[in-house]
């Protein structure tokens, strides 16, 4: 495909550009603080897919780029590769989870208990619009539990695993330091898990619920049943240069596993956690890993075809340069086109010469 450089409109460039800036008005630190207080999960999904956690340079990148989120993600991931990579953390557990909501659609009675947590799934959803009137909507303030949730919640698989339900589970054979890295190197198919999970973690959020929705209605062999999902907070532990683990801080997280078929007399489990409390994109998510296995070469729901088309900037840069000048290569299609008419009206041949009738003048 060939391009054209643009040139000679280095002024008009530079005009269009502030106008885009223009609209946004002044960014300060105030805004990005609104930002960040005011749309939490829309920082949540910056974050994750960006695969970076920095609640504040997330709300930066969506207060720069005027809320366009595959933009935002764009300048955050750029931002990224500039960092220095200090350490590996510690592997997070499902135990050691601080958790704020955990729930299951496959069992009632959960070791721990279901925790609904921040949730709209039980709510009206009507629009207040009194806001509009100069009503301002404060919510009713949470009541105090009389026994609060542990924040420590076990594993439901590990209980499933129990009872005999769920494969044994077998101890990792990479080290934390040798677990492959998607930001690093090339994804390569047939996919490890390591990287399956990896791009799935910061893979564009629609294009996941998406696919993971076609694997639902027909193009996969999945019905999916929530065996558990969690939001929770995970400490991250780091290894000082004098050897002393000790935690960096935490980081919000969401994680599900889902299961819908069995195999081998157990119930095979579908995994997916990305950074940030984002839901409906880890159940997608985990609902795509558990049909892995099965989805025929060319399915929409077979991992090369939606590892590869829900990577959010590769696949919003390759739609979005279509805008950038292709004068080159639309000019071949015109000479073409004109070509082949020129040589199909030559092929023709040439109309007969039209009689003329001879009429007698009338009387």
């Amino acid at each position: 495909m060939a391009y054209v450089a643009t040139r000679g409109g280095e002024k008009a460039i530079d005009q269009a550009e502030r106008l885009f800036r223009q609209d946004l008005g002044t960014i300060d630190a105030a805004r990005v603080a609104s930002i960040q207080q005011s749309m939490p999960y829309l920082v949540d999904r910056v974050m994750g897919e960006a695969s970076l956690y920095s609640e504040e340079l997330a709300a930066l990148a969506l207060a720069q780029t005027g809320g366009e989120l595959s933009e935002a993600v764009l300048v955050l991931r750029a931002w990224r590769t500039t960092q220095p990579r200090l350490a590996v953390a510690a592997p997070v557990r499902q135990d050691d989870l601080l958790t704020q909501r955990r729930i299951s659609a496959a069992f009632k009675d959960i070791p721990g208990g279901q925790i609904l947590g921040p949730t709209l799934d039980y709510s009206h959803r009507l629009l207040a619009t009194d806001v509009l009137e100069g009503k301002p909507y404060t919510p009713p303030a949470v009541e105090a539990a009389a026994t609060p949730a542990p924040a420590r919640q076990p594993s439901l698989a590990d209980w499933q695993r129990q009872q005999g339900l769920v494969a044994p589970a077998t101890e990792p054979t990479i080290a934390p330091d040798d677990i492959p890295d998607l930001t690093r190197e090339p994804l390569l198919f047939p996919a490890s898990r390591a990287h399956r999970l990896q791009s799935l973690a910061r893979a564009e959020t629609g294009g996941v619920l998406a696919l993971g929705y076609a694997a639902m209605r027909g193009y996969g062999n999945a019905h999916p049943t929530v065996n558990e999902l969690r939001l929770a907070e995970a400490e991250v532990v780091v290894r000082h240069p004098n050897g002393t683990p000790f935690s960096a801080g935490r980081v919000r997280v969401s994680q599900a596993e889902v299961t819908s078929k069995e195999k081998g007399g157990y119930l095979e489990l579908g995994f997916a956690a990305t950074f940030g409390w984002n839901e409906v994109k880890v159940i997608a998510a985990a609902t795509l890993d558990l049909n892995s296995a099965e989805a025929p070469v060319g399915s929409p729901v077979h991992e090369e075809f939606y590892l590869y088309h829900t990577e959010p900037v590769e696949a919003s840069g390759f739609c979005i340069h279509f805008k950038l000048p292709h004068y080159v290569t639309f000019q071949s299609v015109l000479d073409a086109m004109r070509d082949a008419k020129a040589k199909a009206a030559s092929a023709q041949p040439a109309p007969e010469a039209a009689t003329e009738r001879q009429t007698e003048p009338a009387e």
